[in-house]
């Protein structure tokens, strides 16, 4: 196994990233991932205006996989998340679903004590994701914070250990990054951070040759979960059920209009983010309607 350490880091994913590490096809990464907010809130005085903003939001890699071409599908597995025994999540005027209302800037340390992060009297379990991962975009420049066709800031709360993520590659050697972790998040991640930790990331890589998914592809236990990221909700909403639509129409060899009869009876539209630059939705597709491995349908 080979690690990409934590002083290896990425502010932004374009075609031209230098790859931190050359690694194989079938081989394991561990990357070692800092706080989006940078390591500078380690106190509740500690608050989201005075930090440096060129050091948020950071990724580690990339990781150069050999065997990867543009036009194939990177198949990431995540083993395993390891989060700190803290973390920090900050809040403020202009910022998150609700930034026109809040009054001053606040910032809580949240310890994390036997599975549960601890907030007042609560005890809220853990369930570590990963905020950001992607892959070199075709082109263009995406910064850390926003998610697009590459991954990014996707904030979904369901990438997590267990997990395979589905990326389109546009690079050789795909360049996988990733960071941004959090202990907990609910889906919207409202306030615009999450319980932000530092962690250890482990993920194992494979391929799909020669096909790929326009947006990149989450796969639990029972289904496929599409994720879109745009400009606005609306928008990543809209895109989101088109490409379910299109997926089921593939796979069960249906014409436009029954496929999204069958969406509208068995598919999920649902929210990972509201707060980023990109807004991200997903589409939550039972694995039983499908009815081929997702690579026969990609």
């Amino acid at each position: 196994m080979k690690t990409i350490p934590i002083d290896c880091q990425i502010y932004a994913f374009n075609s031209q990233m230098k790859p931190a590490v050359r690694t194989e096809l079938g081989s394991t990464l561990l990357f070692e991932t800092q706080d989006a907010l940078g390591g500078q809130v380690r106190s509740p005085d500690d608050i989201l205006a005075d930090l440096d903003f060129t050091r948020i939001n950071l990724a580690t890699g990339p990781g150069y996989v050999d065997g990867v071409n543009p036009g194939d599908t990177l198949v990431v597995c995540i083993h395993s998340i390891e989060p700190a025994d803290s973390g920090a999540i900050v809040t403020g005027p202009g910022l998150g679903v609700l930034g026109n209302e809040m009054k001053k800037h606040a910032t809580r340390i949240l310890p994390i004590e036997d599975g549960f992060v601890l907030f007042d009297d609560l005890r809220l379990p853990i369930r570590p994701m990963i905020g950001v991962i992607g892959v070199a975009p075709e082109e263009g420049h995406y910064a850390t914070g926003t998610a697009h066709k590459h991954g990014g800031n996707m904030d979904t709360k369901e990438i997590v250990a267990g997990r395979i993520v589905y990326f389109p590659v546009a690079q050789p050697g795909a360049l996988l990054a990733l960071g941004d972790v959090h202990a907990v998040q609910g889906d919207g991640e409202v306030c615009v951070s999450a319980c932000e930790v530092d962690a250890r990331v482990t993920v194992e890589v494979a391929s799909i040759a020669g096909r790929q998914p326009e947006w990149p592809i989450v796969e639990t236990d029972d289904a496929f979960l599409i994720l879109v990221s745009l400009p606005t909700i609306d928008e990543a909403l809209e895109e989101a059920t088109r490409q379910a639509v299109k997926l089921l129409g593939k796979a069960r060899e249906l014409p436009a209009e029954d496929a999204c009869m069958l969406a509208s009876l068995a598919v999920d539209i649902e929210i990972s983010q509201l707060v980023d630059p990109n807004k991200t939705a997903r589409a939550r597709i039972p694995k039983s309607i499908l009815g081929a491995p997702l690579a026969e349908l990609l």
